[in-house]
């Protein structure tokens, strides 16, 4: 039988241990591995993807985002494992200085495919019925219609006059400037503003 100073410094031990675990994780994720052509080459694959080869070590396929997506399309550029826990294997500081010009095109082509972001150009309706409202738009992609929440962040004001709005399919459409629509589109849109 034990007694209550022992379970209590067995505790102790046991918040230290996980502090101590907690620490030295925090510290891995702080310290960023940087990638650049010095460290890394990567390949097209067959599939159309991207693979690494990185110290020593060769991933089939990595996957690429951008860690400021709106703010810094070509600074801190993540390069993940493509896992569902997509680990992080480094980061290229600047896209347009640390990797040669067909890296920089074929990481920018994946890129494209996972930020894929029409832009509207033209709003022709939007119909608001049942928490869900309705948008007849025109894209530089051509026409589309889509629906969206009502409620939640389906639109996200990036500026003042900058829209991003999400989908129910998780689509993405911008709004890059809302000064440039007509007052007829402003009005449609006049609930999201």
């Amino acid at each position: 039988m034990r007694h209550g100073n022992e379970v209590a410094m067995e505790d102790l031990f046991a918040e230290e241990f996980d502090l101590e675990q907690m620490e030295a994780e925090t510290e891995a994720m702080l310290a960023l591995n940087y990638l650049d052509r010095s460290n890394s080459t990567f390949h097209r694959t067959e599939g159309g993807f991207v693979s690494l080869d990185t110290q020593e070590k060769h991933y089939n396929r990595v996957q690429v985002f951008r860690t400021f997506p709106f703010t810094g399309k070509n600074m801190y550029i993540s390069i993940r494992e493509p896992d569902e826990k997509a680990k992080e294997i480094g980061v290229i500081h600047d896209l347009d200085k640390d990797v040669d010009e067909e890296t920089r095109k074929m990481l920018t082509e994946q890129m494209e495919l996972r930020y894929f972001t029409p832009i509207i150009t033209k709003v022709k309706n939007v119909k608001e019925e049942y928490g869900f409202a309705y948008f007849d738009v025109v894209t530089d992609h051509g026409p589309c219609r889509f629906a969206i929440h009502m409620s939640g962040n389906a639109v996200v004001h990036l500026t003042e006059t900058r829209l991003l709005i999400t989908d129910l399919d998780e689509n993405r459409f911008e709004i890059p400037d809302t000064s440039k629509l007509t007052g007829k589109e402003l009005k449609k849109i006049g609930l999201f503003l």
